[in-house]
């Protein structure tokens, strides 16, 4: 069977590896000219399903449970094990109770656990809940790692070309987001900020609770860490705004002054879509397979939505029930 994957972000490239492990000769097709520039380049990269419940539904965290362990399949030595901690001023003490009180999966740590897991943050936060289970990558290095290995699997890549003029294929895949001709969807703004600093070391992601801004903290290689937090309903990609870089800035100085000093390498925005509930759809439009409305699970949820439209595609000869995963565990929750 042959299969072209509209667009070579998160989503289309989990489908593409889908489909070539079952046996289907799969074309990438992706307008830009080269891997990156979509909102997947600009992700943070969390496999955090638990820590998601907190703003998410249970499908969320259904679905999402077993993506650290299909990255780490697909793309070994790209995902780290290490958890995610949470963490939130003396003052904003009741947002940490909240957030327990709405995820599960967690620990509560106190001031000397807090210093063994994360050193440099000794003596700054006097408690915290940490997810155990969590994992985080690289966006940018797992996809390289994708690509590189669909392309030793035969997968042919075709970039800067419009997949609309390419024919030719027994069924599509469209994953191309924003897009995607689908007036349900709407574009959420996401801002990020990659900070460069030897003086400060974290081996996981660390998540500061605050009312007004919230902040995560993801380490990368080479003293690097991608800061981000804002979820702004709008489909601009202009620049990172004045008010958010304040922002950002502020709440990375106050998990450690030392952020205060650091290079600011990157900022950079990326335009999730999303649909009215903030979940996913894999949608069978005649011989096209729909896969959009990750919003801000792109790395945790696409795995999960790619073995969706590849089970489809591979019982094509059946009925295709239209409702998808994410329904049925909505109804069953």
């Amino acid at each position: 069977m042959k299969v072209l994957v509209k667009g070579a972000g998160v989503a289309g490239l989990t489908a593409a590896f889908e489909l070539a492990t079952r046996g289907a000769t799969v074309t990438v097709a992706e307008t830009r000219h080269s891997l990156g520039g979509n909102a997947s380049w600009f992700a943070g990269g969390m496999l955090a399903p638990w820590c998601e419940r907190e703003s998410a539904e249970q499908p969320v965290l259904d679905l999402g449970r077993d993506a650290a362990d299909w990255w780490d399949a697909a793309t070994p030595g790209q995902v780290t094990r290490a958890g995610t901690l949470v963490v939130a001023a003396p003052r904003d003490a009741g947002e940490l109770d909240r957030f327990a009180s709405r995820t599960s999966g967690h620990r509560r740590v106190d001031e000397d656990e807090i210093a063994l897991l994360e050193p440099d943050l000794a003596g700054r936060f006097r408690r915290g809940l940490l997810f155990p289970d969590e994992a985080h990558l690289d966006p940018r290095e797992a996809m390289a790692a994708l690509h590189d290995r669909l392309a030793a699997m035969g997968v042919e890549f075709r970039f800067g070309v419009d997949a609309s003029q390419v024919s030719g294929f027994d069924r599509q895949i469209d994953c191309t987001g924003m897009a995607a001709v689908d007036d349900r969807l709407r574009g959420v703004r996401g801002e990020m900020l990659i900070l460069r600093t030897r003086d400060v070391s974290l081996s996981r992601p660390v998540r500061l609770l605050h009312p007004r801004f919230p902040l995560y903290l993801v380490p990368r290689a080479e003293h690097c860490f991608m800061v981000g937090a804002t979820m702004i309903e709008s489909q601009s990609g202009g620049p990172v705004t004045v008010r958010s870089m304040m922002e950002l800035l502020s709440a990375a100085c106050a998990v450690h002054p030392a952020f205060g000093e650091a290079g600011i390498i990157e900022t950079g925005v990326g335009i999730r879509p999303a649909f009215s509930d903030n979940l996913p759809r894999v949608e069978a439009r005649g011989d096209t397979i729909a896969i959009n409305g990750l919003y801000r699970h792109g790395f945790l949820l696409a795995p999960a939505m790619a073995r969706q439209a590849a089970e489809i595609i591979f019982r094509h000869d059946e009925p295709v029930e239209l409702v998808h995963e994410i329904d049925r565990k909505r109804r069953s929750a």
